[in-house]
C-alpha cells in the first residue's frame, strides 16, 4: 500500500543502500554543525506526486526519483517538526560532500536555474534522468554524479 499510497512516505528503508548511507552522513554531518535536519519524505508515488502537482505544490507532473529510491527530501527540525524556514546552504554543501545532487542548484552552483527545491537532494544529474526513466540505466555503487559528464 505504501508504493500507491498518497500519505508522505520517510522511510529510509526505501532509499537505495548508497543513498541511504549518503543522507544518513548528511544529517549526522548537519548535527555536527549545530544544526538538526530530518528526512521529510524518500518514496514517493505517482498518486502523491499528481495531489502534490495538482495543488501546486511541485511544477513536476510526473514522479521523478523519488520513486526510484533515489531521492531524499531533507528538511530543518524545530522541535521534532519539519520546517522550510531557513538557510539550506548547508545542505547544498553537505549534498556535494557525500556526492549527491542538491535542488538549490541542481549540480552547478555558478549556474542561475529558475526551479529551486532547496530541501530536495538525489544521486544523479538531471540529465540522467531520462535514461533512469526509461529503465536504461540505474546508478551502481561507485557512481559519482559530478564525475559523470555527458
Amino acid at each position: 500500500s505504501r508504493y500507491s499510497t498518497t500519505s508522505r512516505v520517510n522511510d529510509l528503508a526505501l532509499l537505495e543502500p548508497h543513498v541511504r548511507a549518503k543522507v544518513l552522513a548528511i544529517l549526522n554531518d548537519a548535527h555536527a554543525h549545530g544544526v538538526s535536519l530530518m528526512v521529510y519524505e524518500t518514496y514517493r508515488s505517482q498518486a502523491r506526486q499528481e495531489q502534490l502537482f495538482n495543488q501546486g505544490v511541485t511544477k513536476l507532473r510526473q514522479v521523478g526519483c523519488h520513486g526510484y529510491g533515489l531521492a531524499a527530501d531533507i528538511v530543518f527540525s524545530v522541535g521534532g517538526e519539519p520546517s522550510w524556514k531557513g538557510d539550506f546552504s548547508l545542505l547544498a554543501h553537505l549534498a556535494r560532500a557525500h556526492s549527491l545532487i542538491s535542488g538549490s542548484d541542481w549540480g552547478h552552483p555558478s549556474r542561475p536555474t529558475t526551479f529551486v527545491d532547496a530541501d530536495h537532494v538525489q544521486w544523479l544529474p538531471v540529465w540522467r534522468q531520462g535514461s533512469l526513466f526509461r529503465g536504461e540505466w540505474y546508478p551502481d555503487g561507485d557512481y559519482d554524479p559530478y564525475a559523470d559528464n555527458p
